[in-house]
């Protein structure tokens, strides 16, 4: 007997994942998002549905896969060479590397975003991934994502994001002329609108400060006339 322990065949989770994210980008290219099934994504994957059972739960948990792929590549080509760039500019370019990343799955993409459109439930789910991708879009550019107004911005990107993304859709010029220009006025616009937000900040900030106050030392009404006229409360309760 041979004192060499067979070693079963196994996938690497990761090389699973992507297999799945890929196939269903291809299909989704190919056919309306809400006829894919998951048996199907699991025969063009090559694995069996258990595979795919015990890599993501859903189809849409593979979007969401998917977000976090092009995120990591996006992440892993920043640099610091524009460090020395306005803000705006650093976005620019960090959301120019995540088009350039999405740009093979381009058709299934569009296919995916017009599938949100007449699903409103799954726009808000979609939503939530987006709202995570540009979290880290904007950390990549140096840009605080924190905080209320932190959230504001956040969200208010994207929106932006999905304006750029529908001229992408049908920008089919290799120079993307016409996204970058809907990129570069869409940042224009946010940058605005994030400079009258900083400025009502900053205004309102000693009426926070003194709201803030206020409510941190606020009691009930109870409680303060039981301290203060305790025998006014006692006779009242008497009398009913």
């Amino acid at each position: 007997m041979s004192d060499a322990t067979a070693i079963p065949d196994s996938k690497p989770a990761g090389d699973t994942k992507k297999r799945i994210v890929e196939s269903l980008m291809k299909l989704a290219a190919e056919r309306p998002w809400e006829e894919i099934t998951l048996s199907e994504v699991a025969s063009r994957a090559q694995i069996t549905l258990a595979e795919f059972r015990d890599a993501f739960p859903s189809k849409g948990a593979v979007l969401a896969g998917f977000s976090r792929m092009i995120d990591k590549k996006v992440l892993e080509g920043t640099t610091d060479d524009l460090a020395a760039e306005s803000s705006r500019d650093r976005l620019f370019d960090v959301l120019m590397r995540r088009l350039d990343a999405m740009a093979p799955y381009k058709d299934g993409l569009r296919a995916i975003s017009q599938w949100a459109r007449r699903d409103p439930l799954s726009a808000v789910a979609l939503n939530g991934v987006v709202l995570n991708s540009m979290r880290f879009m904007m950390e990549a550019a140096g840009l605080d994502s924190e905080g209320p107004l932190g959230s504001v911005k956040l969200q208010g990107l994207v929106l932006a994001w999905g304006r750029v993304l529908e001229v992408w859709f049908a920008d089919d010029d290799p120079s993307m002329d016409h996204t970058m220009a809907e990129l570069d006025e869409q940042l224009a616009r946010g940058g605005r609108i994030v400079a009258r937000l900083d400025d009502v900040w900053r205004i309102t900030a000693p009426l926070r400060t003194f709201g803030g106050a206020l409510m941190s030392g606020r009691r009930s009404f109870d409680e303060r006339i039981r301290e203060r006229w305790p025998d006014r409360r006692r006779d009242a309760g008497a009398d009913i």
